[in-house]
């Protein structure tokens, strides 16, 4: 049976799909919809949805107490946040968000990591490493359900400027924008799959084509390459902004993290 969180996401995004003429960032649609009936049954399956591997390791390490660079041992994630459960519910529908301590946009990756070094004085976690990965799931499925809502105001609206300009800009050696595909090519068909509305609330994300788990940064890095374009750098300002902009352009839709996806 569909989970109740799972039922109400789908209402929500059917009632918001009735707003016929409007364009297609408008009519928020997850790309759960899009999926087939097999990928959505092992999205909603907690048990066959392969992300729960990440999500249990994630849960293991916020339990763990890390070695620290300088050989003593660093006090858990728990120790400072206490049941994730709790402390980290709606974290993720929040990012990218501006760091006022930081002076600057941080995604949730990236919280993470700096609250692992600065506080925990570990060693930092590759940028698409497994454990990373697996706090970034653990973490977003704690905000499943919720709906997705970043600030763009303040320090922050810059950012969200630029990352439309990138989303609505044409790239590569083919000359797409990611507003061509994803907004106004969006429910056609692509080589037999159709083409999403690319909203990010489902990340990170185990995807078929991966046999694995990645994070939005990734999947983005993937979709510059496939214009032939040069990929963003892994947190540079450019995909941060681009992040903010999804983040926005797919506000109210439910998390759920951990998504599957083709």
């Amino acid at each position: 049976m569909m989970p109740s969180w799972r039922r109400r996401a789908v209402l929500a995004a059917a009632g918001v799909a009735l707003l016929a003429g409007a364009d297609a960032a408008a009519q928020k649609r997850s790309g759960y919809l899009d999926a087939g009936p097999q990928t959505r049954a092992m999205q909603d399956d907690d048990g066959a949805n392969p992300g729960f591997l990440w999500v249990e390791r994630g849960r293991a390490l916020w339990d763990e107490a890390p070695r620290r660079t300088d050989g003593g041992t660093a006090q858990s994630c728990a120790a400072c946040h206490g049941e994730a459960a709790a402390s980290m519910r709606g974290v993720a529908a929040r990012q990218p968000a501006w760091d006022r301590t930081a002076g600057r946009l941080m995604n949730l990756e990236q919280r993470i990591d700096r609250c692992r070094t600065e506080r925990q004085g570990a060693a930092p976690l590759p940028a698409e490493g497994e454990d990373r990965l697996a706090l970034s799931a653990f973490v977003g499925l704690q905000s499943r359900g919720q709906p997705m809502s970043v600030a763009i105001d303040g320090p922050a609206a810059p950012a969200y400027a630029q990352g439309r300009t990138l989303f609505e800009t044409p790239m590569g050696q083919l000359d797409l924008s990611c507003a061509q595909c994803h907004d106004r090519s969006a429910g056609q068909r692509l080589a037999g799959n159709v083409i999403p509305q690319g909203h990010p609330n489902g990340y990170p994300i185990y995807r078929l084509e991966w046999q694995g788990m990645g994070s939005l940064n990734r999947r983005l890095r993937n979709c510059m390459t496939g214009v032939r374009a040069e990929p963003f750098a892994t947190g540079s300002t450019e995909a941060l902004a681009l992040e903010l902009y999804l983040a926005r352009r797919a506000e109210g839709l439910s998390m759920e993290t951990p998504a599957v996806r083709p």
